[in-house]
């Protein structure tokens, strides 16, 4: 699952909308929303992130937060790591080997620890 794909669903459920519904609402098929929902298709083109953003009808903060997750969403990255130091080479290999390895609370704390050290929380 991806975090775009976990708030999604999340937002649907509190609010008790069906699959098929949603999809309907957003010329989408129900297969596709639900392979959005659990990380089986890639981040959502623009156009379908701000028709999620208008259907949920949320502002400022959350709906930059939506946008946010679902530009972090793409279940299969490619890291680039030419120019870097081989430290970051090292990292980028070893994360893409052993990442199904960590716990969901190990992975939350890398992503806190990245973050921190990049400066930034987005």
């Amino acid at each position: 699952m991806t975090p775009f794909g976990a708030r999604l669903r999340a937002m649907r459920q509190a609010r008790g909308l069906t699959l098929s519904d949603m999809a309907r609402h957003l010329g989408v098929t129900p297969a596709y929303l639900s392979a959005l929902e659990h990380g089986k298709r890639g981040r959502p083109p623009w156009h379908l992130t701000q028709s999620i953003i208008a259907y949920f009808n949320v502002i400022w903060d959350e709906a930059e937060e939506l946008a946010r997750l679902a530009e972090l969403s793409h279940p299969r990255v490619t890291v680039d790591t030419a120019g870097l130091s081989p430290e970051a080479t090292e990292l980028a290999n070893r994360l893409a080997r052993d990442i199904a390895k960590l716990s969901r609370d190990d992975a939350a704390d890398l992503v806190q620890r990245v973050k921190r050290l990049a400066g930034g929380g987005k």
